[in-house]
């Protein structure tokens, strides 16, 4: 029971080190054949152009990049098996938190390969009216706005941001890492959670986005997360 205990600890750790590697391989693709996330500045007009071009290869990327994040649930619930010994309910919190802001993500991003294809392919059909190629770019805003900044990126980093806080003030607490963990945590999610002002810049008039913020953030994410697998992978029972 012992050395199967450390061999799931094992692919957990390795999970948290290889999945945050994981994902830069889409996002690069995307950052090259899409220009994202610049190309979300542009008039909606563009987006479903550029989008349309892209074809089956690039619907198939938005595809793996929102699940490439789906097994993060067992890393997650194995962290969960390790904290809940000494902090049950504050444990099963954070996994709750942490399982749920993956969704949500995923949510946000798959709206690229079931809906968006849909939008691009009636707005570039010549035999569109006028009349329907505006209310496509009224409803690829709306879903922009409700499955992109509220579900993916608002609920799904915040509850990730709350996941780390409540993992960061465990190991803090109960000495499962050691302390630098919880701090590196801590400040972590702090970089993180000023992201967010650029969320709220784009619906509140004269309120100033937090430069770098989220590149800083990401970054500091994902070597959060590297340490973490690290020290998983470390951990005896």
């Amino acid at each position: 029971m012992k050395n199967e205990s450390i061999e799931w600890n094992r692919y957990a750790g390795m999970i948290f080190i290889f999945i945050p590697f994981l994902i830069q391989i889409p996002y690069t693709m995307l950052i090259m054949n899409f220009q994202y996330p610049d190309i979300l500045r542009k008039p909606v007009g563009e987006i479903l152009l550029e989008f349309q071009k892209g074809g089956a290869a690039l619907v198939w990327t938005w595809w793996f990049f929102g699940i490439s994040g789906l097994p993060l649930v067992f890393s997650y619930l194995s962290l969960y098996q390790i904290t809940k010994l000494k902090s049950p309910l504050t444990s099963l919190t954070a996994v709750t938190f942490g399982i749920v802001s993956l969704f949500f993500q995923l949510m946000g991003l798959l709206r690229w390969v079931f809906v968006v294809p849909m939008l691009a392919f009636l707005y570039t059909d010549p035999n569109t009216s006028s009349v329907m190629k505006e209310a496509i770019l009224v409803n690829f805003q709306t879903i922009h706005h409700l499955f992109g900044v509220l579900l993916g990126e608002h609920l799904g980093q915040l509850f990730t941001i709350f996941w780390m806080v409540i993992i960061s003030f465990i190991i803090w607490k109960d000495g499962v890492f050691p302390k630098w963990i919880s701090v590196f945590g801590f400040v972590s999610s702090f970089v993180y959670l000023l992201a967010q002002w650029e969320l709220f810049a784009i619906v509140i008039p004269g309120l100033s986005e937090v430069p770098l913020a989220g590149l800083a953030g990401s970054l500091c994410w994902l070597f959060w997360m590297v340490s973490l697998g690290i020290q998983m992978i470390r951990k005896k029972p």
